[in-house]
């Protein structure tokens, strides 16, 4: 369960307050995919980011119960001089996960060949995406948080397999973000496959308040 009560989410942009979020309480009950939808800049990865703890609202409090994961797809953490095999168990050893059996799995899930081997700094957005996504993948979590950033994963019209073994394995419980706008069109056709329902959408020049229970 992922419950929010009473949250808002302020930046200082040049000087002037921007608001993302207000006053909004809504709870996610764990055993549900959920989609949310909004043109960038509307605070979808924000969201995310707090109910990860890694940003803290400015008002209001988050709820949470289970292994909520980091999110999928989010490369940001990755050091650039170490491989993908490196980085891979050094991410195991902090999440206190078998090293060897995660890198196998990341070597298998990420198709990166020999590039696993070698310097992250050296990769394509697209290989450190499938990389992020397998490690991510390859660690049990009760609730999945999936940026869209992660469509670099696979932008072909019929997904690999083990993709569609992952979308499987998250439709259980997962919240992924999209942007349902032209030039978004990858989302769109992966939220079906993760989601089994989706919140409300807004746009960036409407703050998003709610009070509701998906």
């Amino acid at each position: 369960m992922i419950r929010l009560e009473n949250v808002t989410k302020q930046f200082r942009v040049k000087g002037r307050i921007k608001t993302v979020l207000e006053d909004v309480t809504v709870e996610f009950p764990t055993g549900v995919a959920v989609g949310l939808l909004g043109r960038n800049g509307a605070g979808k990865s924000t969201l995310l980011r707090m109910i990860a703890g890694t940003v803290d609202p400015t008002r209001g409090r988050i709820v949470t119960d289970g292994n909520i994961s980091f999110q999928v797809g989010y490369a940001g953490s990755f050091h650039p001089e170490l491989s993908g095999l490196q980085n891979t168990r050094f991410i195991a050893r902090v999440y206190g996960v078998d090293t060897d059996e995660l890198a196998a799995y990341v070597e298998e899930f990420a198709e990166l060949g020999e590039h696993f081997y070698e310097p992250i700094r050296t990769y394509s957005t697209g290989m450190r995406s499938r990389l992020a996504f397998g490690v991510s993948m390859g660690m049990k979590f009760d609730t999945y948080l999936i940026d869209e950033a992660t469509s670099a994963v696979d932008s072909s019209p019929s997904p690999p397999p083990r993709w569609t073994e992952a979308s499987g394995f998250v439709r259980g419980s997962a919240m992924q973000v999209g942007a349902p706008w032209p030039g978004s069109t990858t989302e769109m056709r992966r939220s079906p496959m993760l989601c089994g329902t989706s919140a409300p959408h807004w746009r960036s020049s409407s703050r998003p308040r709610s009070s509701t229970t998906i």
